[in-house]
């Protein structure tokens, strides 16, 4: 680590000084523009095979000086025009002067982008969030974005960080076998999508092969259905896709703890015609538990094809493998008729894990994406997707309980849990005219199949003092462990088998140039086909329902393109099998959301802002039947209600800040007795913020040097809330800061997160990571 500083500190000294041995030389300026005479900001322009490049300013203007005399190919490209390349000629140091017109591409590229002065973070415009191309300010739904630009700067190594950018995420939950959930707005939310389809994995993410992460906010089954999508929201991970010229990097992170990460990013074209691409991501990372037991070791790789067969026809193959050795996270259940209360009182040693690292699972994950893109017409396209996933966990997996207040149990879990997802989706988008009204639609079809099987068995470890665990701490081990399963019971191959068979469309209509509605619909019928135990060659549990869920939302440009007021109706709905003590089969669960909010996309794009309120009451809950204590009732309710807001800004260049913050008051309103009117545990910190300030030179000797700070706040929040027991997790503030070398050939960066070693826990009562640095050193090329 420390000869890594040294480097950092060598090679930045090294290029400083290289600024003042510049001579003077010629001068490439100019001018870049949209296909619509409109100046375009935030532009990269480079210089094939040299360091020299520049970012166009707010008036589409650049400049690149001292340029030695000879011929040069100038390369302009941004996220979602084609890249426009020019020979320009240099003759006797003199300025020349080149304007140049970008195109909208016919398919979205997505590429590897330096920006440098203006608003780096604010590129939200999505086609997977409405299904459509959508602006986000004509949109009536609220979502936010984390790119990969922001996670480079934070030198994001794990999935889960990047959730620190996410207003109303808190501490995401870290599961057996790797699996993440964050909050939404009150509600768990699961990691289920992935390019707008399903995308379920049994196991962990890594970032490697993130483009960014939509964080779309609200009951959104109407467009994703029940089985993607909770009450609270979704979280779609949208993957790097290939472009059309060679580029790529290879990135080291090292950090506490022996964090060592690789990862490559590879980007080429096929053929001369660049109707074929090609882009390879991949990822080797191990480390270890900051506390005395604990490891994590996997691998990714993740090949992406596009091919361009012609005018009309696209075709995208995207492919992520990876395979994953690790102990469990911490999973720990206090005693609930004792005196503990809080963490605090708890007073656990932070840095012991009662894991041992012979006791660990291994995992893979297999995870196909396909795509074809038809143009029917001028203002029709067919867009037909197919998503396969695997993803699979074997070997063993631990949680602690506390049978008393001063004593704790391991208790271990041999499993075999393979999962298979299947989601065949095809859509039609148009957009057209109606007399002077544009239409903007979607209209599609969904089947989603959920395949697993388990076969696993626990047994109890020996209780020990948490405090003091002596010997018995030692005894934790695969050798001690393995022979107490010879006699345990196996619960064998129990099979869920879901389908799930949906329609749905949605139109955005401009009933003026400023005002915008939106209309949607979702008929969903789902089919659990039930367990299968071969043991009885016998099923439980089989049911199907059917649910419509619909979703109107309206949008008023105060001035067209900066600001707008929206307002929205979305609903969301959840399965429910069984049946009351009368016979009647319970209907599915449903959540409704009335949202209103004020969204800026003003001052040239330096500001973008989301305000919004919202209140989502669900119904259809299960409840126990006081007179049936056997049986539930369908009468129960929830709400959650709150505040949101997100800021993006860029008041001067080079300097860009994050800051979101969220209210959620969320209770059960009519519900079992014990927890009545009181606030879910899963809700999470009534109170959450997070903010990231950076500062980037744009100009002069020390441009691509930048620091960044920020910082992450939570309210105390329940890990167990009833009336009779409840558990609390304190406050916590953890403030991070960055420090980065950014040039056309390489990178730099050095990352330290809790400064101030604050002592927090997730929701499961895991001890979070405390002060950790990590440097990153990354070459570019192209």
């Amino acid at each position: 680590m420390v000869r890594l500083l040294i480097l950092f500190g060598f090679l930045t000294v090294i290029n400083i000084n290289s600024f003042a041995n510049e001579a003077e030389g010629g001068i490439i300026q100019g001018k870049v523009t949209t296909s619509d005479g409109q100046p375009a900001a935030d532009v990269s322009v480079y210089l094939k095979d040299t360091h020299k490049g520049a970012v166009t300013n707010e008036s589409g203007e650049f400049r690149i000086k001292n340029l030695p005399d000879g011929t040069y190919e100038l390369q302009v490209s941004l996220v979602g025009y084609e890249t426009v390349s020019k020979t320009v000629e240099v003759n006797n140091s003199k300025t020349v002067t080149v304007n140049i017109e970008i195109n909208a591409a016919s398919i979205k590229l997505e590429e590897i982008v330096i920006t440098a002065g203006g608003n780096r973070f604010a590129k939200k415009e999505s086609d997977d969030v409405s299904k459509l191309s959508l602006k986000n300010i004509e949109n009536p739904q609220v979502y936010s974005v984390v790119g990969k630009e922001l996670m480079k700067e934070q030198v994001i190594t794990d999935y889960v960080s990047a959730f620190k950018n996410i207003p109303g995420a808190g501490i995401p939950i870290v599961y057996n076998q790797g699996r993440t959930t964050a909050i939404s707005r009150g509600f768990t939310t699961a990691n289920l999508v992935r390019n707008g389809v399903g995308g379920f994995i049994y196991t962990s993410i890594d970032p490697a092969n993130l483009e960014r992460i939509e964080v779309i906010k609200g009951p959104s089954a109407t467009l994703f259905g029940s089985t993607l999508s909770s009450f609270g929201g979704l979280f779609n991970r949208v993957t790097k896709k290939p472009f059309d010229s060679f580029r790529g990097e290879i990135s080291y992170s090292g950090a506490s703890w022996d964090l060592n990460r690789l990862t490559l990013d590879v980007n080429t074209p096929l053929n001369k015609d660049k109707t074929a691409l090609f882009r390879f991501n991949g990822a080797v990372h191990s480390e270890r538990s900051f506390q005395d037991a604990g490891f994590t070791k996997n691998f990714l790789l993740a090949p992406s094809f596009s091919y361009q067969v012609n005018e009309r026809l696209t075709l995208l193959l995207d492919v992520e493998m990876s395979g994953y050795k690790a102990t469990s996270p911490t999973r720990l259940t206090p005693n609930t008729k004792g005196n503990i209360h809080s963490v605090e009182e708890l007073a656990m040693p932070y840095k012991l894990s009662f894991a041992n690292n012979t006791i660990n699972y291994t995992s893979q994950q297999l995870n196909v994406f396909g795509q074809i893109k038809y143009k029917l017409s001028e203002t029709w396209t067919s867009q037909t997707v197919f998503s396969r996933t695997r993803s699979s966990s074997d070997g063993y997996t631990v949680q602690l309980t506390m049978p008393t207040d001063s004593t704790l149990r391991q208790q271990v879990t041999s499993q075999e849990y393979p999962y298979y997802g299947t989601d065949i989706q095809q859509n039609v988008k148009g957009d057209f005219y109606v007399g002077p009204v544009r239409n903007r639609v979607v209209i599609g079809a969904d089947f989603y199949a959920l395949r697993s099987s388990r076969n696993d068995a626990t047994i109890n470890m020996p209780v020990l003092n948490y405090k003091k665990p002596g010997a018995a701490y030692n005894n934790f081990t695969v050798e001690k462990v393995s022979p107490l399963f010879s006699t345990a019971t196996f619960v064998n191959y129990t099979r869920v088998r879901d389908n799930t068979y949906s329609a749905y469309v949605s139109d955005v209509i401009n009933v003026t140039d400023q005002l915008l509605a939106m209309a949607s619909l979702r008929v969903d019928h789902y089919k659990a086909m039930g367990e299968y135990w071969p043991s009885q060659d016998s099923v439980a549990g089989a049911y199907d329902q059917t649910a419509l869920s619909p979703k109107f939302g309206l949008v008023y440009q105060v001035v067209k393109n900066q600001v707008s007021v929206f307002a929205n109706y979305m609903n969301g709905f959840e399965n429910v099998s069984g049946a009351d003590a009368y016979g009647n089969t319970f209907r599915p669960q449903q959540a409704n959301q009335w949202e209103a909010g004020i969204k800026l996309d003003a001052l040239n794009n330096k500001l973008n802002a989301t305000l919004s309120y919202y209140d989502i009451s669900v119904t259809n809950m299960l409840r126990v039947d006081t007179d049936n204590p056997n049986f539930n009732l369908q009468d129960g309710t929830q709400k959650s209600k709150g505040f949101e807001a997100e800021v993006i800004a860029n008041p001067i260049p080079g300097l860009n800040i994050i800051g979101g913050y969220s209210y959620n008051d969320s209770k059960y309103e009519k519900a079992a007795k014990n927890i009545q009117g009181l606030r879910p545990a899963s809700a999470g910190p009534g109170k959450l913020a997070n903010l990231w300030v950076s500062y980037r030179f744009v100009k002069g000797k020390a441009t691509g040097l930048g620091l960044a700070f920020g910082g992450n706040y939570g309210s105390e929040s329940f890990q167990t809330n009833t009336d009779t027991y409840a558990f609390t997790i304190p406050s916590y503030t953890v403030l991070d800061a960055s420090l980065f070398y950014d040039k056309p050939v390489y990178r730099i960066g050095l990352k330290v997160d809790n400064l101030t070693n604050e002592k927090y826990w997730s929701n499961r009562l895991a001890a979070q990571n405390p002060t950790r640095v990590t440097v990153n050193l990354t070459f570019k090329f192209n």
